[in-house]
């Protein structure tokens, strides 16, 4: 039987992982951030405690990847801790919206950028599908099928491939978040009494005043900074592909979670350097922050700068998420609790290839559809619902199976677990008392994989002993 291959270094899963985090929302989420709490000083230490929130999961995660190298990362996690039902539910959601609504958003974020840059040249209608009284089919629709299925197929590639094109867009990706830093710090017209300034009487356009001041701001702002940091625990799907996995998977989490908050700290204290709260809150929805502060001192050029910087950045973040995401559905159909296909593995590239087509097959379909926006805000509680149950696992792991080997200890057990449940238990009864349509969406985007289970299960026809899911690892 052809296994996965354990070529992905230590370098390379830093880059996977800093790169499916510094997506957009460094560049866009600051805006709404500070109209959430008006003062720059707050904001500041949202982006900060968000960080610190994300590395306390990524010392849980540590443990928990370095005593289950396979392939599949939380679904392996959740199906040691809780059981079958519950892996299920995690790498359904993953499948059905969470992963694959965020490629479709990457992939048509991408061909967004790129419009703006062509100066809208893709806006036009190409072609007209003759279904019905016909159906106009647009460049941007086009293009961005085109980079979701030209990453796809370079996956498909081996993953030492793979992994060495994800560390030269990461530190493309680092470059550009630096160079926004640098440039505003040395070349802006600057003043340090901003970050003392207030948003009030900022447009604040599109958000709403039920998530401004108060202990309502700070949680909105809270769930916007940890939009902006999920993919922390990206590398995780790929245990099963990483070399000395009991040494270097708790560095990949470790090291590039920091390197993330140190990025995302450094360059919103560059913002309000050159903006003050006022300005910022007072920014366009289509514009961002970044491109704001770089037209202050590099003028037109910051819009296509900009441009070019998001495309790249929406391209990076997806190819590290095909890449990864694709090894969930691929865990479980080695499990037996999946299409049985996708458990095929390229003799080859050694990698899931129909795991990989599968997940940009219906990624196409939800960027097609463009459902993907309402969705995928549901599925944020979603993800974070599992991500306090992986945590936790760090616990129920401890106390049940104490004598299993643990390479790497979660630093500050049982406290770091604890405190990432409790926080995440929070946000979780923020949201659904702020947003409660989206949270009880995304409880349902869960709820809908339950039929799918025992279907599987049924056909299965008996129980997986906890563990064993195939992989090779």
């Amino acid at each position: 039987m052809t296994q996965l291959n354990r070529g992905l270094g230590l370098t390379a899963g830093i880059a996977i992982n800093v790169a499916n985090v510094i997506g957009t929302g460094v560049f866009l989420k600051t805006r709404v951030m500070t109209c959430n709490v008006d003062d720059p000083v707050i904001v500041m230490a949202v982006w900060f405690a968000a960080g610190l929130l994300s590395l306390l999961g990524a010392f849980c995660y540590a443990e928990l990847s370095s005593m289950m190298p396979a392939a599949g990362g939380d679904y392996v996690f959740l199906r040691r801790a809780y059981g079958r039902l519950t892996s299920f539910l995690y790498g359904w959601t993953v499948f059905a919206i969470m992963k694959t609504g965020s490629q479709a958003a990457l992939a048509v974020g991408f061909a967004i950028f790129l419009n703006t840059a062509l100066g809208g040249a893709l806006d036009a209608v190409w072609f007209t599908l003759p279904l019905g009284d016909g159906v106009g089919v647009k460049g941007l629709t086009i293009f961005a099928l085109g980079a979701l299925w030209l990453v796809t197929l370079f996956n498909c590639a081996s993953v030492t491939a793979t992994g060495g094109a994800a560390t030269l867009l990461t530190v493309l990706k680092v470059l550009t978040v630096i160079g926004v830093g640098f440039g505003a710090f040395v070349f802006g017209a600057g003043d340090f009494a901003n970050f003392s300034s207030s948003a009030v009487g900022g447009s604040c356009e599109g958000v709403e005043t039920s998530a401004m001041g108060g202990i309502a701001g700070i949680g909105a702002a809270m769930l916007g900074a940890l939009w902006a940091y999920d993919g922390w625990n990206n590398v995780a799907p790929l245990c099963g592909e990483v070399k000395d996995p009991q040494r270097n998977l708790p560095r990949m989490f470790i090291w590039g979670t920091l390197l993330v908050i140190v990025l995302y700290v450094g360059v919103n204290a560059a913002y309000f350097y050159v903006l003050p709260a006022v300005a910022v809150a007072s920014i366009s929805p289509t514009s961002s922050v970044a491109t704001e502060v770089l037209a202050s001192f590099a003028g037109p050029f910051a819009v296509t700068f900009m441009a070019a910087a998001l495309m790249l950045s929406s391209l990076g973040s997806l190819h590290s998420s095909v890449l990864a995401n694709s090894r969930v559905p691929y865990a479980m159909a080695a499990d037996g609790m999946f299409f049985k296909p996708l458990a095929k593995i390229s003799a080859r590239t050694r990698v899931p290839v129909n795991a990989v087509l599968a997940q940009a097959g219906w990624a196409s379909v939800l960027a097609i559809s463009g459902t993907y926006d309402t969705l995928t805000d549901s599925v944020v509680f979603a993800s974070c619902l599992f991500y306090a149950l992986s945590a936790a696992a760090v616990i129920i792991l401890r106390q049940r199976e104490p004598d299993l080997p643990r390479p790497f200890r979660t630093w500050g057990y049982p406290f770091t677990p604890i405190a990432f449940v409790v926080v995440s238990a929070a946000l979780l009864a923020s949201a659904l008392y702020a947003t409660p349509k989206q949270a009880l969406l995304g409880v349902g985007v869960i709820a809908l994989g339950v039929p799918f289970y025992f279907y599987w299960s049924r056909k299965l026809g008996a129980a997986i002993a906890p563990g064993t899911s195939g992989q090779g690892a």
